[in-house]
């Protein structure tokens, strides 16, 4: 092979491999930015929905017993406004409450007639410190 064969089969391997890597490299900086814009939408949907841990809250505002404060709140005797995105209606008195978080509710539904009874005693005291307050 002579110094120009050489070069030639040199230049049509450049020319072989630059036409199948820039597609490739294209493709690549393609997906890159994709995945920087499907990060953008996540980061921007969990500012406009405060986290993934949130139900939905109510389209129309629900009244729950305690002036929907979390009886859980109540029971260690402190004032916790809730928006009764997690409630849950008691099957005997059809009475509505709300609930701060799913925990709380998990919570309060392991004994919910034991923890009633010291929310509504608790709630009886509190409730005046409320009214002071505003």
């Amino acid at each position: 092979m002579t110094g120009h064969d050489k070069a030639c089969t040199s230049v049509t391997l450049c020319l072989i491999l630059g036409g199948l890597l820039l597609p490739a490299a294209a493709n690549a900086s393609a997906t890159t930015s994709n995945a920087k814009s499907e990060a953008a939408a996540a980061r921007t949907a969990m500012v406009e929905h405060k986290g993934i841990w949130k139900w939905v809250v109510p389209p129309v505002k629900m009244h729950g017993a305690f002036d929907d404060h979390d009886p859980i709140g109540l029971v260690a005797d402190k004032l916790i406004a809730a928006d009764c995105a997690f409630n849950w209606t008691d099957p005997d008195t059809h009475q509505l409450y709300c609930f701060t978080s799913a925990t709380s509710l998990l919570y309060f539904l392991s004994a919910p007639q034991r923890y009633l009874a010291k929310a509504e005693k608790n709630w009886q005291r509190l409730k005046g410190t409320l009214s002071e307050a505003h």
